[in-house]
């Protein structure tokens, strides 16, 4: 049995083609984002080197792409296997470029039936329940963020304060495990004004106050580094951040942590749109879809239909709880001491 390297060459093997090689060059002539490479390269060692690391091109066929991806679809969601299911496409159509193979083994492979995609969201009582347990300002402000104004992990770890414009935040920069990249999002409609709605504006403002550096370029949610980071302000990582600044309340208050993932907060906003805006709205909240230019976007106004949409859906979630406005008041200037 051959020694395989991962993303190298195989020791041992004096002939033949073998896959190691062709996955490792694949990568290089990707030309995606950094995170979406890193995110890639996790995926084929994980789903399709683990199984075909070891063989030759030339013995993989389609039965053995086929059952390997179907084995997938009875254990994993339609995300992972549909990402297995285009990863192994494209590697085999590198191997055909690079004149590894004459012929696709995958060009035939089927996507197969999946697991029922996951669609959890987070009750409005529950996240009134989560917000009023949450102490600390900076994780009121992160959560707040988070839950009424949709952003994705990477753009809340990497907001700084000359983002925070009063009525919108302004998305710049996006984090990627622990490290800032300035003036790089996600895509080109992800750089836009995100209004803030008006009763998320005083945990914004709490937080603020107490903030040792609000200095523009600081970022708004910082930690300490470690090792070669040592003394300086980094962002968050969304594990860490969850992990030891909300889970332990989400326990505390018997709160499901499925729940209160950055993924779930993000739908939840979307699917509660549906009932106080327009689709259109929705996705413009969300910036999935959008006809302008990054140009066209901070020269014109955000729409008011989006600014009534998110403050009618946060209002509601903020009236599912009941409290009275001098309650409400109170209960922010409590986090901000």
């Amino acid at each position: 049995m051959p020694i395989w390297s991962p993303f190298g060459a195989q020791c041992g093997e004096v002939c033949g083609e073998v896959s190691g090689p062709v996955f490792n060059r694949h990568l290089p002539m990707m030309t995606c984002r950094e995170t979406t490479k890193k995110r890639t390269e996790y995926e084929i060692r994980h789903y399709v080197l683990r199984q075909f690391g070891n063989g030759r091109l030339k013995d993989i066929g389609l039965f053995d792409l086929q059952t390997h991806l179907n084995k997938l679809a009875l254990k994993f969601s339609d995300s992972v296997v549909r990402h297995t299911y285009v990863n192994i496409r494209s590697v085999f159509n590198s191997a055909v470029d690079l004149d590894f193979i004459a012929k696709s083994p995958a060009r035939r492979l089927q996507m197969p039936e999946t697991k029922t995609p996951d669609k959890t969201v987070i009750p409005a009582s529950t996240i009134m329940q989560l917000i009023e347990g949450l102490c600390d300002p900076m994780d009121r402000c992160a959560f707040a963020i988070a839950v009424f104004c949709a952003l994705r992990t990477s753009e809340v770890f990497g907001l700084t304060w000359e983002c925070y414009q009063e009525d919108n935040l302004a998305i710049k920069h996006t984090a990627f495990e622990g490290r800032l990249q300035p003036n790089r999002v996600k895509t080109a409609d992800s750089r836009a004004l995100v209004p803030i709605p008006d009763l998320v504006r005083p945990y914004i403002q709490s937080w603020q106050a107490v903030c040792e550096d609000t200095s523009p370029e600081a970022l708004m949610f910082p930690t300490s580094g470690k090792l070669s980071r040592k003394g300086l302000k980094v962002p968050f990582e969304s594990t860490n951040f969850m992990e030891r600044r909300i889970y332990p309340v989400a326990d505390k208050l018997k709160i499901p942590r499925r729940l209160v993932k950055f993924q779930v907060l993000r739908r939840t906003v979307c699917t509660d749109l549906q009932f106080h805006g327009t689709l259109k709205d929705a996705q413009t909240a969300l910036r999935h879809q959008s006809s302008a230019t990054t140009s066209d976007i901070y020269m014109q106004p955000v729409s008011e239909s989006v600014k009534a949409a998110l403050n009618s859906r946060t209002k509601a979630v903020f009236d599912s709880a009941n409290p009275s406005d001098s309650d409400r008041s109170a209960s922010i200037k409590k986090g901000g001491k």
